[in-house]
C-alpha cells in the first residue's frame, strides 16, 4: 500500500533553507517510499488550513517543514480533527526548541530518514482555553517579561540574522522589564503576587535553553510550571545564566510546579506566547490532552526519558 505524505513548508524559514532544499527533500521522500506533495504556506494560519486540508484528503502523513511557528500552526489544524495523520518534523527554523527535545537534527536528510524509518512515538498537547476560542500547543506556552521576544522579532531580521536576531531584541527589552499580577489555581498550585513571567513547558527545550524544565516529558500527562517572581535586572540576569545550567529550579524567586489543569487571570493586560506565536490574551484555561499526536522519532537519538518510552512501547 502506497503511503501518502503531504509536505507543508516556510519558504522563509531558515534564512530560505527550505524553498532552496524542496527538490532534493521531495526526491528523497519519494525514492524512500512515500507519495509526496507539498503546499507553501503564505501567510499567517495558512498551515493550520493546510493541515486540516490534508486530513479531509486522506493523507497518512503530515510533515511540518519550518521552525517552531509552522510546527505550532500546523498542530493546530491537527488537535481537534479525528484520524489524525502522523506527524513528521523537518527543523529548518531559527531555534527548533521542539526538534532539539526530539533529537530530531537540523540536517535535513537525517531528519527525513528520521520520517521514512517510521518509529513513532504518542506525546501529549497542550491545550489553551481563551474567552472566545481554544488552540493548542506542542512545547510551550507563557506570559510576562521576554515571552513577547519570538513574535516580536520581524520574521526578515530571522531570516537575515538567525538566533542573534532574538539576542538583540532582548537586550532591547531587558531595560522595560515590569512584573505583573498574576493569579494562578491547580490541584496543587496557587499564586497570587506580581511576578516578572511563568512558562509551561511540555519538554525540555524552551525559548533555546536546553535545560529550562529538565524534568519536563512529552508523555507523561503534566506541563511543568515555571514562575519566575518579582526581582530586578540583576536577579533577572543571574537566573538566566542558572537557567543555561539548570540550576534555577531551587532558587526562592522561581516557584516550580507539574500540572494537567490550570486557570491562569491577571488584572493587567498580559498577551500570551504559544509556541513562539501570538497566543492571546489572559485569562486563559490550559489543561493537557495525554498521548494526542503520533509524531515521528529516533528512538537512539532522542533524550533517555523518551528514549526509555519508546523502547517500553515497543516491548509491549
Amino acid at each position: 500500500m502506497v503511503r501518502r505524505a503531504r509536505l507543508i513548508y516556510n519558504p522563509s524559514s531558515g534564512r530560505e533553507e527550505m524553498r532552496r532544499r524542496l527538490p532534493d527533500i521531495l526526491d528523497r521522500l519519494e525514492r524512500g517510499g512515500l507519495e509526496t506533495s507539498c503546499h507553501e504556506t503564505k501567510g499567517l494560519k495558512d498551515a493550520t488550513w493546510a493541515a486540516e486540508e490534508a486530513i479531509r484528503r486522506g493523507f497518512d502523513i503530515v510533515i511540518a517543514a519550518g521552525g517552531d511557528g509552522t510546527i505550532y500552526e500546523v498542530v493546530n489544524g491537527l488537535a481537534e480533527r479525528e484520524n489524525r495523520p502522523k506527524l513528521g518534523i523537518l527543523p529548518v527554523g531559527t531555534t527548533n526548541d521542539f526538534a532539539r527535545a526530539l533529537g530530531i537534527p537540523r540536517h535535513w536528510e537525517q531528519a527525513v530518514d528520521i520520517i521514512l524509518g517510521q518509529q513513532t512515538m504518542e506525546i501529549d498537547l497542550g491545550r489553551c482555553e481563551l474567552k472566545n476560542e481554544t488552540k493548542y500547543f506542542i512545547n510551550i506556552a507563557g506570559g510576562g517579561s521576554l515571552t513577547e521576544l519570538t513574535y516580536e522579532v520581524p520574521s526578515k531580521l530571522k531570516t537575515m540574522l538567525g538566533q542573534l536576531a532574538y539576542y538583540m531584541k532582548g537586550i532591547e527589552k531587558l531595560a522595560w522589564l515590569r512584573p505583573i499580577q498574576i493569579e494562578m489555581r491547580a490541584d496543587d498550585c496557587y499564586v497570587n503576587e506580581e511576578i516578572m513571567m511563568f512558562l509551561l513547558a511540555n519538554s525540555c527545550s524552551v525559548a533555546g535553553f536546553e535545560k529550562l524544565a529538565p524534568e519536563a516529558s512529552l508523555h507523561d500527562g503534566k506541563l511543568d510550571l515555571i514562575v519566575l517572581r518579582k526581582c530586578n535586572l540583576a536577579d533577572f540576569i543571574r537566573l538566566a545564566s542558572m537557567a543555561l545550567r539548570g540550576e534555577h529550579l531551587n532558587d526562592p524567586l522561581v516557584r516550580y510546579y507539574r500540572v494537567d489543569d490550570l486557570t491562569v487571570t491577571s488584572s493587567d493586560h498580559v498577551q500570551l506566547n504559544l509556541d513562539g506565536e501570538l497566543g492571546g490574551e489572559l485569562p486563559s484555561r490550559f489543561s493537557v490532552l495525554p498521548k494526542h499526536l503520533e509524531i515521528f522519532v529516533d528512538s537512539q537519538a532522542v533524550k533517555e526519558p523518551i528514549a526509555a518510552a519508546i523502547v517500553d512501547e515497543h516491548r509491549r
